[in-house]
């Protein structure tokens, strides 16, 4: 087995690896959470932006439960529709690790300082946009960065950095929605970096990684890997169907590209034009609709696509709202 490397890599910039940094270490507060075992609600709204500025994306998806593609960053979610964004009022979280499922979104992270929440929340859930959060496992304990939840499966995957308690560092799985978990083994992985999961949104046996070697792809939840690309610099990836779509760093060129994992059959998506040391950080398929794509880089940029790659739209540059 492969042992995990003493510091887990996360590739975004060629030639530079940032080390993330561990979990939070501070005090818990007070709970806040009802006997129903969720957090109690606050005055939660989500209204238009009229002004944005985003310091930092952590994530971005397509839940099932909205129209809207979903932005995590450090103070809260941001939401992009028709043109239009919106963000909520309250429970601006630092969410980490976000995952856009069927019924909502799964995310890890720190809560919003008044909140009553314990902090790292751990993995939580919500099934209505982020009004409440309810836990699923590690709560006021673990804080994740890289983790997969299954789109319609039970599946969850994360990438643990610092172990505590009986939870070891690795990759674990869960079949039942965060209930019980099991280490991967991670037989025939040999990059030298650890990196993006991720997971069919049907079948939760079925993951990824990216690594500063490419992407590695497992039927049996990591426990078998094996490089399904060329020894590229992988920094961001994702599953389209029974594909995945993925962004690599070549030749100081930023690429966006599919890969059939079962033949290695690839394809080039065209996209605009990125300078190398800004690179792709997350992608987003919307399952309900797989022509309707999405991108952040480095640079806080969000691109869309509604076509699948013929034609983009630029909805953030810099963090900041594009004029409309």
């Amino acid at each position: 087995m492969v042992k995990v490397p003493l510091k887990v890599c996360f590739i975004a910039l060629i030639a530079v690896i940032l080390y993330i940094s561990g979990c939070s270490k501070n005090n818990s507060e007070s709970s806040g959470i009802s006997k129903k075992g969720k957090p109690e609600e606050m005055n939660y709204n989500i209204v238009e932006a009229k002004a944005l500025k985003v310091n930092e994306i952590q994530g971005i998806g397509f839940p099932g439960n909205d129209d809207s593609l979903y932005i995590a960053t450090n103070t809260g979610l941001k939401m992009y529709k028709d043109g239009k964004w919106y963000q909520s009022t309250t429970n601006l979280h630092n969410y980490t690790g976000f995952q856009a499922v069927e019924t909502g979104f799964v995310a890890s992270g720190h809560p919003q300082k008044g909140t009553g929440l314990k902090n790292p929340l751990g993995l939580v859930k919500s099934e209505n946009k982020g009004k409440t959060l309810e836990t699923i496992a590690f709560y006021g304990k673990l804080s994740f960065r890289f983790m997969a939840a299954s789109y319609a499966d039970k599946t969850i995957n994360v990438l643990n950095e610092e172990p505590a308690g009986d939870t070891g560092q690795g990759v674990y799985y869960s079949e039942d929605n965060g209930a019980s978990w099991k280490k991967s083994a991670f037989k025939g992985f040999s990059a030298d970096s650890l990196g993006m999961l991720a997971v069919s949104p049907n079948n939760g046996n079925i993951v990824a990684m990216s690594t500063r070697s490419g992407v590695y792809y497992s039927r049996d939840y990591g426990n078998t890997m094996k490089p399904i690309t060329s020894p590229i610099m992988v920094t961001a990836l994702v599953f389209s169907g029974d594909s995945i779509l993925y962004s690599s760093v070549e030749d100081k060129n930023i690429f966006l590209k599919t890969v059939n994992p079962l033949t290695a059959v690839q394809a080039n998506i065209t996209i605009p034009f990125l300078d190398y040391d800004n690179p792709i950080t997350y992608l987003a398929v919307n399952p309900k609709n797989i022509k309707q794509i999405a991108f952040a880089d480095y640079h806080n940029d969000v691109y869309i696509s509604n076509d699948r790659g013929k034609t983009w739209t630029v909805i953030l540059m810099g963090g900041k709202k594009v004029p409309e």
